[in-house]
């Protein structure tokens, strides 16, 4: 009886435990950090993927050279973009750790672990530059996703041209790479419908998967521009609270 009544009270014990560390998890700043990983790793990825399917679109289809000197052309940029892609996966991912340790330390679990605490001048200060360096993330991924419309409105145009081959063969439409700054003035780059390697663009899979890859990627960054107007929101919240409550039993959870 003695026996039964113990392991009652240990599996008591061990239910109110999970229920008091499952209360201190910052979900608000857990939901952020993975729409944030996500939207990054989606960005990351199809972009990266889209910038090479560009390269072989313009090489192929388009007849645009790489320039045998160190000039900052088309490819160039490309391969800038392509770098910078890799920057922000890795800062990002390190952000996102930082995101989730300052929502757990905003919580009441580490006062209840280590007894009531005070703000302190240090801690407020970490906390409003980490709001600020949040915000001004959410200001660049803002335009990052604006950005990230120019290829998706230019790839769309050619893609619901090829959609619609039989509209326009009874006229020559022509893309010119130079009304988007693609090529120099100098240099006539263009692709009408009535030439083979339209036909064969249209009729190839490498339009369609970089037009689709680079609205992925415009997705993957509207939802980075969703996680940080979330985790803005939490961590001034958590602010208020943690400044206006700094005596006292509370306890954020958020």
């Amino acid at each position: 009886m003695e026996e039964n009544m113990e392991e009652g009270q240990t599996q008591k014990g061990c239910s109110e435990c999970c229920l008091k560390c499952l209360s201190g998890i910052p979900y608000a700043s857990l939901i952020a950090t993975i729409l944030l990983y996500a939207g990054v790793a989606l960005f990351c990825g199809c972009g990266h993927e889209a910038l090479s399917g560009t390269v072989t679109i313009l090489q192929t289809y388009f007849d645009v050279v790489r320039s045998p000197v160190d000039a900052l052309d088309v490819f160039t940029m490309i391969d800038i973009f392509k770098y910078v892609i890799y920057g922000v996966a890795a800062a990002f991912f390190v952000y996102g750790i930082l995101l989730m340790v300052e929502g757990f330390f905003t919580t009441g679990a580490i006062r209840d672990l280590y007894g009531d605490f005070k703000i302190t001048t240090c801690g407020r200060c970490v906390s409003a530059w980490f709001i600020m360096l949040t915000y001004i993330f959410m200001l660049a991924w803002l335009g990052v996703t604006a950005f990230s419309s120019l290829p998706v409105f230019m790839y769309f145009n050619i893609w619901n041209t090829c959609q619609n081959t039989t509209l326009v063969e009874s006229s020559n439409l022509c893309f010119d790479l130079r009304q988007f700054g693609i090529v120099s003035i100098g240099e006539e780059k263009k692709l009408c419908t009535a030439s083979e390697n339209f036909i064969k663009m249209c009729e190839s899979n490498e339009l369609d998967l970089t037009f689709h890859l680079f609205v992925c990627a415009l997705a993957g960054a509207g939802a980075a521009v969703i996680a940080m107007v979330v985790a803005v929101s939490v961590l001034i919240r958590n602010r208020v609270i943690l400044t206006s409550k700094s005596t006292g039993r509370y306890c954020t959870r958020f």
